[in-house]
């Protein structure tokens, strides 16, 4: 007859269940992006903890990573506190978050990459939403606008289009200082819109930026060739 140790069995046990769990939220971390390169998953948890659902905290780690069509080129994420549904996970049953969870973390978004995203109508709604009030001043058609290129400087975000009309086409640039409020409101500081002529709009920009109120950001570093953000942003179940 042969004796199975208990410690082993429950080790394996808990071997069994990280390695599952670890695979779920991979795949759900898939399912939310289109494509993603080096996916690293670490989870810290007692045995007690993973067998009740409970996961004191989630490291995670990806590059190339592409959400809604904008491009992201490094993320670093930590996650405390997670509820899991891990005995329906380990019935093969997807990951499900049973409540709030406060994900902070880092954020690179190259300037190659940033222009990759130029056809992603998320980041196209968000831009022309940034500038809602800025063109109708420069008296720029929005409606005949086509986003060329991105920029970035040194805190400086510069924007290179062109509008078509039935005679012409007209070259633009939009230079925007950037500036963080609060975790939840951005501010331009500076703005300038030149055409291929001249100086259409020149001034300072007082519309507030909000983010919500799942979102706190610490830094925003806008840098030749580079964007890095350091904040917090809830997931929800």
């Amino acid at each position: 007859m042969i004796e199975t140790n208990p410690i082993n069995t429950d080790n394996n046990k808990v071997k069994i269940i990280t390695k599952v769990l670890t695979s779920a939220i991979k795949l759900w971390l898939r399912t939310q992006l289109n494509q993603v390169s080096d996916l690293d998953v670490h989870i810290k948890a007692s045995d007690r903890q993973l067998i009740s659902g409970y996961i004191p905290a989630v490291s995670i780690s990806a590059s190339k990573a592409v959400y809604k069509g904008i491009h992201i080129t490094e993320i670093e994420l930590y996650a405390e506190k997670i509820q899991l549904n891990v005995s329906s996970i380990l019935r093969g049953q997807p990951l499900k978050l049973s409540e709030i969870v406060p994900v902070v973390g880092k954020l690179i978004v190259e300037e190659q990459d940033l222009n990759n995203s130029l056809s992603s109508p998320l980041l196209l709604t968000a831009i022309n939403d940034l500038l809602t009030t800025l063109l109708p001043q420069s008296g720029v058609n929005s409606q005949s606008l086509t986003w060329r290129k991105i920029t970035l400087d040194n805190q400086l975000l510069m924007l290179h289009g062109i509008t078509i009309s039935d005679t012409y086409e007209t070259f633009f640039n939009i230079h925007l200082g950037l500036k963080l409020l609060n975790g939840q409101e951005l501010q331009f500081t500076q703005v300038e819109i030149k055409s291929d002529k001249e100086v259409i709009l020149e001034g300072y920009a007082p519309d507030i930026i909000n983010l919500g109120t799942d979102v706190d950001i610490q830094e925003i570093l806008l840098q030749p060739g580079q964007l890095t953000c350091y904040g917090r942003i809830n997931i929800n179940p």
